[in-house]
């Protein structure tokens, strides 16, 4: 069931935060999903994009990756820019994306040495990140072609995505079903909601990397936007980035957005987690912490247009990272070149290593039971 904007926003009060009002510019009522080709993989297999639009708030999402390839949104004169980081053919996706727009799985973020134990059995994964495992390995969800199948009635138009992941995908164990929903509402709010079931227990913690810059893709850097998190600890990491199992709070460190405040104000700070990430690449721990029904925690405001972002989940964390290795060797559909800066990702999630930190929220799922998560975004310019 869609979470009411009156829930979204009364919640958001209550959380100090400043929910997003709808689009104004060019609303509309939504109609069906536009499918059309995008590429063809080495393999013969046919990737299409299908445009959504809805409420002042137009989507393009690919059946590689789940990817979205672009959001677009009006400033506050109206004019509309694609707010995300990404390519403009298939092939660079293949070959060179950091994980952009994509549906992340079957887990989101990093296992430490790329094994974990459940019940007694190690599993070794996937290892693509030095001694780690990130985002699934070097086969995750982002890499598969996803079956897509359009929908549009009164709660909006969007898109269910299915992937069936075989026992054994990337060492994990269990033969793991997976639904994401897309859906652009009436208001323009973008929702992802994300289901799972497993035939024997496994981990899952999924996620969507979309790398964001609401200035416009390709137009300078994130570092004067404004990012406000309503966290009071996070969790620092060794110098694999993977957690080391403290919970440290924010309160006097360059990692305190509770208030709201500038991406670059303390970017470059000397502070040790920072010179290890290059940036800001942490886990944020939500005051909120895992709810039945998402609860809004970040504003992202870009000063110089006015667009700004609110962003509501049931997760207990996000994954601040600041494009810290984004080094200029990758353009995007505009033209210009990728540096240090040019986007950032705010990614819904549980905790990092969680299979190999008992004290972190769990991410065991067994079968019998249901994997479920829902995180919305909500625009506005102002």
């Amino acid at each position: 069931m869609e979470t009411s904007r009156r829930t979204v926003l009364a919640a958001a009060a209550a959380a100090g935060l400043t929910a997003a009002a709808p689009a104004t510019a060019h609303a509309s009522t939504g109609g069906e999903p536009v499918q059309e080709p995008f590429g063809t993989l080495t393999d013969g297999t046919k990737v299409h994009r299908w445009t959504l639009e809805n409420g002042g708030t137009r989507l393009k999402v690919l059946s590689y990756g789940g990817i979205v390839q672009s959001l677009e949104i009006p400033d506050r004169h109206g004019r509309y820019a694609n707010v995300s980081l990404g390519f403009g053919d298939l092939d660079a996706y293949v070959s060179s994306s950091p994980f952009f727009g994509a549906l992340i799985g079957r887990y989101g973020n990093r296992i430490a040495g790329g094994r974990f134990t459940l019940d007694g059995t190690e599993h070794r994964l996937s290892v693509n990140d030095g001694p780690n495992s990130l985002h699934g390995g070097a086969e995750g969800f982002d890499k598969r072609v996803w079956d897509v199948r359009p929908f549009s009635g009164r709660t909006g138009v969007g898109l269910v995505l299915r992937y069936v992941s075989a026992d054994g995908e990337m060492g994990y164990p269990g033969t793991l079903k997976v639904t994401v929903t897309y859906t652009l509402t009436p208001r323009g709010d973008w929702r992802i909601d994300y289901a799972a079931t497993t035939d024997r227990a496994t981990v899952v913690n999924l996620t969507n990397h979309t790398y964001y810059n609401l200035a416009g893709e390709g137009r300078g850097d994130v570092l004067g936007h404004e990012l406000r998190l309503a966290a009071s600890r996070y969790t620092p990491t060794d110098a694999t980035l993977i957690p080391t199992g403290e919970l440290a709070r924010v309160a006097g460190t360059p990692f305190d957005f509770r208030r709201g405040r500038a991406i670059g104000e303390d970017i470059r700070a000397a502070h040790p987690q920072l010179v290890l990430a290059k940036g800001y690449d942490h886990n944020w721990v939500l005051d909120k912490g895992l709810t039945a029904r998402p609860q809004p925690f970040a504003t992202l405001r870009d000063p110089g247009s006015g667009r700004t972002m609110t962003i509501a989940t049931t997760e207990p964390g996000v994954q601040f990272y600041s494009g810290n290795f984004l080094d200029g060797s990758l353009a995007g559909p505009s033209g210009r070149t990728y540096r240090q800066g040019d986007g950032l990702c705010l990614e819904t999630q549980h905790f990092p290593d969680s299979p190999n930190r008992p004290a972190f929220p769990s991410t065991v799922l067994r079968p019998g039971d249901t994997y479920r998560s829902t995180t919305v975004h909500g625009f506005s310019a102002r």
